[in-house]
């Protein structure tokens, strides 16, 4: 299984210019890596994928091959600065993640998902019954 399976810079094979793990050519990028520079895709369409084998994330039933989809550089506009309102709605978003729904306190941190409550509640051996 060797990465020139996944080299088709032509796009013939799989539709759209594939390129093996870490062979992509200059001037593609990820969304992640897009935003690290500070821009994003823009409305563009993907212009090239990255294909790779993995076994970390294969699972029975579904395929070893993952993917990535690159972005134009040349082509990515840069990103929308926040504006109040968006921090305010992000401020609010994150205050109710805070309160408890068994309890209905301020927990004072984000409630995680494994508990669904805060931990005083998760540890209460009134609701473990």
């Amino acid at each position: 299984m060797g990465s020139h399976r996944f080299y088709d810079p032509t796009g013939s094979r799989y539709g759209v210019p594939t390129f093996p793990w870490r062979m992509a050519p200059d001037g593609y990028a990820t969304r992640r890596q897009l935003r690290a520079a500070g821009l994003r895709p823009g409305g563009q369409d993907i212009a090239a994928q990255v294909l790779w084998h993995s076994r970390r994330y294969w699972r029975k039933g579904t395929s070893p091959v993952r993917v990535a989809y690159l972005y134009r550089i040349d082509l990515a506009k840069t990103v929308r600065p926040m504006t109040p309102a968006k921090w305010a709605a992000l401020a609010k978003a994150n205050t109710a993640r805070q309160v408890c729904p068994e309890c209905r306190t301020d927990a004072g941190y984000r409630i995680p998902n494994s508990l669904g409550m805060c931990v005083t509640c998760a540890d209460s051996p009134q609701l473990a019954a």
